[in-house]
């Protein structure tokens, strides 16, 4: 075990027990004290929508190259409520946001047994006009010894990790005077700093992003005047400045994530009942932006206060899948999973060179790991295919579950997290 490994095991073993403790200032601590910076997700978490980068690629798994003949090895399961909100994973806790009745709940799970260790409910009285689920959309997110659930009505809420206590609470949209979209509010918060911050759509009250104060709730700025989309904000460095990247309702946005300044827009979307749900793919310096409804994909070269549209295009029309960037290429979903032809691409996002297409497949939801490209199928099946660009290369497939899968998975230490309508399931996918 080199160095690096073991500073991740140490640093894993360290939060276990401080988890417990409830000091994660020790973990920390530890770290300094050997002169070396480490971030507080562990190498093998996947703490917040699409893992630890918001980018669907998985550090340090090793996958087995094929299943048995009954499909993967299934390690727990769970009845839960509805809704379409993905699993967070910290550690060995896994951690949901779905209804029952008349509650929107959190609940934290034993992520190696599967008990459930505690569950704080929330009121709720939403009703979808436009989708048959009333539960939460956006996937929760975990930092340090908290978790961040955004709720279809817009709350959002701060609770403790290890006992689920509530900290605080805002009415997002009540506060700023944000609609509910089309299938209520689901883009998931992203920390930042001190901050977390929220597209929350408050646009007459140039509250399109707010971003609050991690203690508190309170707010710490809003800025923008455009309506919420249903992509997650993200953050990345560019020539040594931080950006927060936003799609909101009709335009793509950098903003200063410690001020809220608005450094610059270009317009993405469509009037009309469209949606944009894919987060921004950023490598080197660019950012591609994918939608359907006859939006497209976008790519754009950023500098520190712009971003240059290099090509639009309808090759890569996702309509809430986040393509995967891999060694030069782009794997993505183009097509709609409410109908119409659907596409598995691999294409070079710089030339929009397709290197191949597979056609016939269900809509899915994507993860990259050890070289493999694990596909979500909304129909149940997993398919797991060679990441590369010469072929579309099978691996192996296998029937999870039964109804419809719309929540985006997660993985972490080999286990993977689905959700249908009624039940969350693990299963292990790791090399043995």
């Amino acid at each position: 075990m080199n160095i690096a490994d073991s500073l991740r095991q140490f640093a894993f073993n360290k939060f276990r027990i401080d988890l417990i403790s409830g000091s994660i200032r020790t973990v920390l601590a530890s770290i300094v004290l050997c002169g070396l910076s480490y971030e507080l997700s562990i190498a093998g978490d996947w703490p917040q929508i699409l893992g630890p980068d918001r980018n669907g690629i998985a550090h340090d798994e090793t996958l087995a190259e094929k299943w048995p003949a009954g499909g993967p090895k299934k390690v727990w399961s769970e009845k839960v409520g509805s809704g379409i909100a993905g699993v967070a994973v910290a550690g060995d806790v896994a951690v949901l946001f779905h209804r029952e009745n008349d509650e929107d709940k959190l609940t934290a799970f034993n992520g190696i047994r599967g008990e459930p260790m505690w569950t704080t409910g929330f009121p709720t009285a939403y009703r979808s006009e436009m989708l048959d689920d009333n539960g939460p959309r956006a996937v929760p997110t975990i930092h340090g010894d908290a978790i961040y659930a955004y709720s279809a009505t817009g709350k959002l809420y701060c609770v403790d990790l290890k006992s689920g206590d509530k900290r605080w609470e805002r009415k997002t949209h009540q506060d700023f005077g944000a609609d509910g979209g089309y299938f209520g509010a689901g883009s998931s918060p992203v920390v930042e700093g001190k901050f977390v911050i929220v597209n929350v759509g408050g646009g007459k009250k140039k509250a399109g992003i707010v971003a609050f104060h991690l203690d508190s709730g309170e707010t710490a700025w809003t800025s923008v005047s455009d309506q919420a989309s249903y992509s997650s904000p993200t953050v990345v460095t560019v020539d040594g400045t931080r950006h927060l990247l936003c799609v909101t309702r009709l335009n793509f946005v950098s903003l200063d994530p410690l001020t809220g300044q608005e450094r610059f827009r270009t317009r993405f979307g469509k009037s009309g009942p469209t949606v944009s749900a894919a987060i921004p793919v950023i490598f080197d310096k660019h950012v591609l932006l994918t939608a359907s409804y006859g939006i497209g994909a976008q790519l754009l070269e950023m500098s520190a206060d712009k971003a240059d549209v290099v090509w639009s295009d309808d090759i890569l029309s996702s309509q809430y899948t986040t393509p995967i960037f891999h060694d030069g290429v782009m794997f993505g979903i183009d097509g709609r999973q409410d109908g119409g032809a659907v596409a598995l691409k691999c294409v070079d996002p710089k030339t929009r060179h397709e290197f191949w297409s597979k056609s016939g497949v269900g809509y899915s939801t994507l993860i990259a790991a050890d070289g493999k490209l694990l596909m979500m199928q909304t129909d149940g099946v997993l398919k797991m295919i060679r990441l590369s660009k010469d072929r579309y290369e099978e691996l192996a497939t296998a029937k999870l579950l039964s109804g419809t899968t719309r929540a985006l998975p997660a993985l972490s230490r080999g286990r993977f997290y689905i959700k249908n309508e009624k039940n969350v399931l693990c299963v292990n996918l790791a090399k043995e």
